[in-house]
């Protein structure tokens, strides 16, 4: 049965139209969560591209249309759904937050036939890791905490430590229309170690990648020769420089090259006037990236959790499953 909103709130969903007042609506949330904005409305925009917004986003408003809650939801083949929901922080505790997160559910179950026979599908939802009545919402509806990522962020000296490259290796910006399918196999590679990665085709990655911010001179590419040993995909967020994907091929780690490129991005947002650079990573790492963030005058700042509910069990999804 479709969940229905608590009495005396309306659900619809939302379109273009609703950018700005969702992100104000984001804006409050966040603040009151983190203490400052963690979510543009340039982050918006370039989410609901990727979004359909007529089945998988909702929009919660109180008398008079405020915006009072929010939620989307995106997948990857059909196999990993991502959840995210936001209620207003002065209309907590009424039944909102349990809303959103059956609504999405619902939602997500209806991918579960058109995922490949035999794997694993499962819904993930993103909160802030110290948000205890998040927590508890998520483990009452039957979820799990699977995975916690951090934020880390550090401010930018004048100048930054320069750059070490290994022997034979070069750093050079992407060409624009002629080296995003070489970043995508050196980053896709390098992405196979971390928990819960989807293989993607390339169309969805560069759907996901080149929104409206793409900056094809943010976007930094270590070669050997013809090979990318690894690239880093870096985008501007407000003032601050942001590393949104950084990965080494398994045969180029341990000589440097990862620190190489973090020395590289942080030199160019300094030049731009950025004094500040930032990045997500899993807690968990094992690929040690957390120790190269750190060695670098990173901090966490923010803690993310990820609550996992598995809507049918099976095995890890094939290679090639589109994002």
């Amino acid at each position: 049965m479709e969940p229905t909103p608590p009495p005396g709130y309306a659900v619809r969903r939302p379109t273009m139209a609703d950018l700005g007042a969702v992100a104000g609506f984001l804006e409050v949330v966040t603040v009151a969560e983190f203490g400052e904005p963690d979510y543009s409305e340039d982050d918006l925009r370039d989410e609901w591209a990727e979004t359909d917004l007529a089945v998988d986003a909702w929009l919660v408003v109180a008398p008079g249309g405020r915006v009072v809650g929010y939620a989307g939801l995106g997948h990857r083949g059909h196999v990993r759904v991502d959840a995210d929901g936001y209620v207003h922080p002065q209309h907590e505790g009424r039944g909102l937050g349990t809303f959103l997160v059956r609504a999405t559910e619902a939602r997500a179950r209806e991918f579960v036939p058109l995922a490949p026979p035999n794997v694993r599908v499962a819904l993930n939802n993103g909160i802030n890791g110290r948000n205890p009545r998040a927590r508890r919402l998520l483990a009452g509806e039957g979820y799990e905490a699977a995975r916690f990522f951090w934020r880390m962020v550090t401010d930018l000296p004048d100048p930054p430590p320069q750059p070490v490259w290994p022997a034979g290796v070069t750093v050079r910006t992407a060409a624009s229309g002629a080296d995003e399918r070489a970043v995508f196999s050196a980053i896709d590679e390098a992405f196979q170690d971390h928990w819960g990665h989807v293989p993607s085709t390339f169309e969805a990655w560069a759907r996901r990648k080149k929104g409206e911010r793409h900056d094809p001179t943010l976007w930094f590419l270590a070669v050997a020769g013809e090979e990318v040993a690894g690239a880093a995909v870096c985008r501007r967020d407000g003032e601050m420089g942001w590393v949104d994907s950084l990965g080494v091929r398994r045969g180029w780690r341990r000589r440097g090259l990862g620190q190489a490129l973090l020395r590289h991005a942080f030199n160019t947002f300094r030049e731009r006037g950025w004094r500040r650079a930032g990045l997500g990573v899993d807690a968990a790492n094992e690929t040690g990236a957390t120790r190269l963030y750190e060695g670098a005058g990173m901090r966490v700042d923010r803690h993310y959790a990820i609550y996992e509910k598995e809507l049918r069990p099976g095995l890890a999804a094939p290679s090639g499953e589109d994002g």
